[in-house]
């Protein structure tokens, strides 16, 4: 493929742009390119112990529970993940500080020496990049998200130390099977022999289970939520707490925390644009990136706690299944704003409009901050729920600040 001209001398944005156009396809999963670049930067493997987190919901919420934790320790802890909310920074942080765009371009070119005709896509860039700067840094231990899938994702390029699988739902039916059982296989992928695997699942499918047996992976089994305080709002959150913490116990022989330590971090950690809130002129403001029909349901379930009429600001991309994400939710809407997102997946206005009955209550906006507006002096509703996307809660954050 093409080669970048003098790539030093770019900016982040220039490298991000021509990595988008790199590779014949944004996704396009397999293990065979991204394994000859890592094996020419890291000939012997990482320089740090690795946790590698799958699933399909909850990755984000765990990998903060986990890198919360160990940052009550002296330990350099770095995390990898994806998608960012509003820059790409965000994705690479040590010790929550995001790595600087210099550090992220001295990544690149490293990359980019060593990768001779070899093709990546942007979240291989990003993977390899993130194993760069953690390796420089001389983290202690790095959490690397699972972008899709797991088997095939580019993280599985790594060994990890120990693997963990949140949770398994139907969601990218396009590259992992629209069965339980054939996106357990896909997330199993990211099991290793003789390693443990940490599973929050309560009702595994049996295709995880019988692939842990036939690699001889330790598959340990978290079926109790944790019981304590979390920042993190939601019933799920305890089962995902509750995975962190068996993670923490699994490693505590090369990492050893305390109980106080653990406490503290499971009441500490945080994470953007999940159940976040902002109370604005008496209104509540909750922002989720709720993207699929199992975060939908969550988010619906946390919102039925409380009954208060709910105008939800609403968009999503159009390889979801944005039927059942609406049918999930509906029951604790009042009424929908639908707004158009910068995304080049996005449904467009008109068609997400068809999915509503016609005794369903929706105003097709022309923007973000038209919808914003409108939500903000609407005196009916004490409660604005903004979900969908990572998209639509990055243009709805965006929006807010401008106003306020």
């Amino acid at each position: 493929m093409g080669r970048l001209a003098n790539p030093k001398h770019n900016t982040l944005d220039d490298w991000l742009k021509w990595q988008e156009s790199l590779h014949t396809k944004e996704i396009d999963l397999g293990l065979d390119r991204i394994k000859k670049v890592y094996q020419r930067l890291f000939p012997k493997g990482v320089p740090f112990k690795v946790i590698s987190v799958a699933g399909t919901n909850g990755k984000g919420s765990t990998i903060a529970f986990i890198a919360s934790i160990y940052s009550q320790s002296n330990l350099k802890v770095a995390k990898f993940t994806s998608p960012h909310l509003f820059e790409y920074n965000e994705r690479f942080t040590i010790n929550s500080k995001q790595a600087s765009d210099e550090q992220i371009c001295h990544a690149f070119e490293t990359i980019e020496e060593l990768r001779n005709d070899t093709s990546l896509t942007y979240f291989e860039f990003s993977t390899l990049a993130a194993l760069v700067i953690f390796s420089l840094e001389k983290v202690d231990i790095a959490i690397l998200e699972v972008g899709l899938g797991a088997r095939l994702d580019s993280v599985n390029t790594v060994d990890s130390d120990i693997s963990v699988i949140t949770n398994i739902d139907i969601d990218h039916v396009e590259y992992l099977g629209d069965t339980r059982e054939l996106i357990g296989f896909e997330k199993a992928g990211i099991m290793r022999s003789n390693k443990p695997c940490i599973c929050g699942d309560v009702n595994p499918p049996k295709s995880l289970i019988k692939h842990a047996k036939s690699i001889n992976a330790s598959l340990i089994l978290v079926d109790s939520p944790y019981l304590g305080e979390t920042h993190l709002k939601g019933d799920h959150q305890k089962q995902n707490a509750a995975v962190a913490i068996e993670t923490i116990k699994q490693l505590s022989t090369i990492f050893p925390v305390t109980q106080k330590q653990i406490t503290q971090g499971i009441k500490q950690a945080s994470l953007p644009g999940r159940w976040q809130l902002k109370i604005i002129n008496d209104k509540t403001i909750i922002f989720d990136v709720a993207h699929n029909v199992a975060a939908t349901q969550a988010l619906a379930n946390e919102l039925s706690k409380k009954d208060t009429s709910t105008l939800a600001i609403f968009c999503a991309l159009k390889n979801k299944n944005i039927d059942a994400m609406i049918d999930k939710i509906k029951p604790v809407i009042s009424q929908w704003l639908l707004v158009p997102l910068n995304a080049d997946r996005a449904i467009s206005i008109q068609e997400l409009s068809k999915k509503f009955n016609l005794s369903d209550k929706i105003k097709a906006c022309d923007n973000m901050n038209s919808a914003v507006q409108y939500a903000l002096n609407s005196a009916q509703f004490q409660r604005v729920v903004i979900f969908g996307s990572f998209y639509t809660v990055a243009d709805a954050s965006k929006a807010l600040n401008k106003l306020h």
